[in-house]
């Protein structure tokens, strides 16, 4: 029994060291490469558009707006409106006391709400 344990002990030391030579920072960036996210000056006909048409026109757009309250997005004129008093940022941030957008449906991705946030401190500008 004696001569077990320090064997015992010496397996197990052997299985954590080859459990942690597995991991490293080179592991890490072959699983997922970053992918930038420039919100430095973004613009509403090449992001915002894009974003909308993907996760709010089906509800919010083109024609549509069954079980959307009357809020139509598909215009920059009628975005601007949501954009200015608040409720696009409330909305795609999942604010307190908003309802969260996409109705239904996770968050968008952290990327494409931080454009939208940007675009709106931006000055919510048709560019």
């Amino acid at each position: 029994m004696q001569k077990l344990l320090p064997l015992c002990m010496i397996l197990s030391a052997g299985v954590l060291i080859a459990s942690f030579a597995g991991c490293s920072k080179q592991s890490e960036d072959k699983l997922a490469p970053a992918v930038p996210c420039d919100t430095t000056k973004v613009s509403y006909q090449t992001q915002i558009v894009s974003i909308l048409q993907e996760n709010c026109y089906p509800c919010h757009g083109n024609g549509s707006t069954a079980g959307s309250g009357g809020i139509n997005l598909n215009t920059y004129v009628n975005l601007k409106v949501y954009a200015d008093n608040g409720y696009l940022v409330g909305n795609v941030t999942h604010a307190a006391g908003f309802p969260g957008m996409p109705y239904g449906k996770p968050p968008l991705p952290a990327c494409e709400v931080n454009t939208i946030v940007a675009w709106v401190h931006q000055g919510a500008i048709n560019n």
